[in-house]
């Protein structure tokens, strides 16, 4: 008898039960589909917006070693570090060895003393050194990615190692920053990640507050495509 009403039913509502069997099927391949296409195309957003990042944090580490050249510690803020692009100037040396003949007191004879000379050849603007025409320098305190109005985080200190006074920086940003609009989940999984292949951690860093360093935290495959 059961049986019997299910078929009848089943019967009536043959080309309903089919089309919602058509709509699961399609659901179901649909989710297929995101679950294995999301995490593909969150990785190549990823991969996009980190290159853009690590090229800007390039542009910072030339600006900072050049204001550590001439000024002997690295800038602790934007401002002052484009403003020394603006206006500082590289000095252009040449060194020489040379040669003179000296009388020595002590022994009583001419001696042969060496030094080294070292001439002012000019000068050379920072700007044009480092950038050129390119004024993109003058925005390198924002996280170049659309919709993202955030600085990257400057550090900078003296520290001690191993008896000796060494200036350092740090420039940071957060993944969460960098990947605002994406997947929360796989966001989640990105700042977890440990890999050689892949950036560590919930932060792109460049230089160190504890270490003399001027190296980033990506792996040299993001090196490679930004040249």
């Amino acid at each position: 008898m059961i049986f019997s009403i299910i078929f009848s039913f089943l019967e009536k509502n043959r080309k309903i039960i089919t089309y919602v069997l058509y709509l699961f099927s399609f659901v179901l391949v649909y989710l297929i589909y995101n679950a294995i296409d999301s995490p593909i195309e969150f990785n190549k957003i990823k991969n996009e917006r980190y290159l853009k990042v690590i090229e800007r944090l390039k542009d910072i580490r030339n600006a900072q070693i050049a204001y550590k050249s001439v000024n002997g510690i690295y800038s602790d803020n934007f401002d002052s570090l484009i403003s020394f692009i603006d206006s500082a100037q590289f000095t252009i040396i040449e060194k020489r060895d040379s040669s003179f003949i000296q009388y020595d007191r002590v022994y009583r004879i001419d001696m042969l003393r060496e030094v080294i000379v070292t001439d002012t050849l000019g000068f050379v603007s920072v700007k044009d050194s480092l950038f050129k025409d390119n004024l993109s320098y003058k925005d390198m305190a924002l996280i170049p990615i659309d919709g993202v109005d955030n600085k990257f985080q400057l550090k900078a200190d003296i520290i001690d190692k191993n008896g000796y006074n060494v200036p350092v920086f740090e420039v940071r940003v957060a993944k969460d920053l960098i990947l605002y609009d994406q997947n929360k989940d796989l966001i989640t999984q990105e700042k977890e990640i440990v890999s050689v292949d892949g950036v560590n951690g919930p932060f792109l860093i460049l230089g160190s507050m504890s270490d003399v360093s001027t190296n980033g935290n990506w792996p040299t495959t993001f090196d490679v495509e930004t040249r």
